[in-house]
């Protein structure tokens, strides 16, 4: 067991989704995956592995925000030898041309955070998505005739924040999506040496507030990332 996840060694697949929402990982073993097994409650914080297609795969929740990522991120890359990390959850519009359950995926995250600034303070450490990842989930997501979008997120550790306007200049400027995890994702598998993708629904928008969902649909409804990203898990 690590500090915050119950699972013995071996419990947990070498691929993984990850969204925020420990429901929503309950939702993907349920309803996508076959034999799922909860190898982690502690905090709440929900887990499974079970087979998708004949290929053995994990879910877990992350929480909220890069601290709460970077946690089980770490222990289910160093102590459990996970090697492909999709984060599927929601995002907001910065991007008019950019519409709520749309599909963003993060090929790189700028972010107002500090934590990577903490380790590399001379350097702007640059936050990229596995390429490998990247390619496969874009032509998974337009076979299956869905929209998608390619291109920088923003990452953001304040949820409220009094800097809304200066993110929307974000999207001026071609930043699809704010959200708040993708960028410590993305450092932690280049520090790591595994793969790693930001797959995000838009669930609200910045710039087009009458096309926002409620919480109940955030949870549960936002089934094409879950599909796109479980698929790009057992490519080859």
């Amino acid at each position: 067991m690590s500090i915050h996840i119950e699972a013995k060694v071996g419990d947990i697949a070498d691929k993984i989704l990850l969204p925020g929402d420990p429901l929503r990982a309950k939702f993907i073993a349920e309803n996508f995956l076959e034999d799922a097994v909860c190898f982690n409650n502690v905090r709440g914080m929900l887990g499974y592995t079970g087979t998708y297609k004949g290929e053995r795969v994990s879910v877990m929740g992350t929480g909220m925000g890069m601290p709460s990522i970077s946690i089980y991120a770490t222990e289910l890359i160093t102590s459990y030898g996970v090697k492909k990390l999709i984060r599927v959850g929601t995002a907001g519009s910065l991007n008019k041309d950019v519409h709520v359950r749309d599909l963003v995926l993060a090929q790189a995250a700028a972010t107002t955070s500090s934590m990577i600034k903490n380790e590399w303070p001379l350097y702007d450490f640059p936050q990229i998505a596995d390429f490998d990842l990247l390619d496969k989930a874009y032509h998974i997501a337009k076979d299956l005739g869905m929209t998608v979008h390619t291109g920088s997120v923003l990452s953001v550790d304040a949820f409220y924040s009094d800097f809304a306007d200066t993110n929307i200049k974000l999207g001026e400027m071609g930043v699809k999506a704010v959200e708040m995890e993708a960028a410590a994702l993305y450092y932690l598998a280049a520090k790591h040496k595994v793969q790693a993708l930001g797959i995000m629904t838009i669930s609200d928008s910045l710039v087009n507030p009458d096309e926002d969902t409620t919480a109940q649909e955030r949870q549960t409804t936002f089934t094409d990332m879950m599909k796109v990203g479980l698929e790009t898990l057992i490519s080859d």
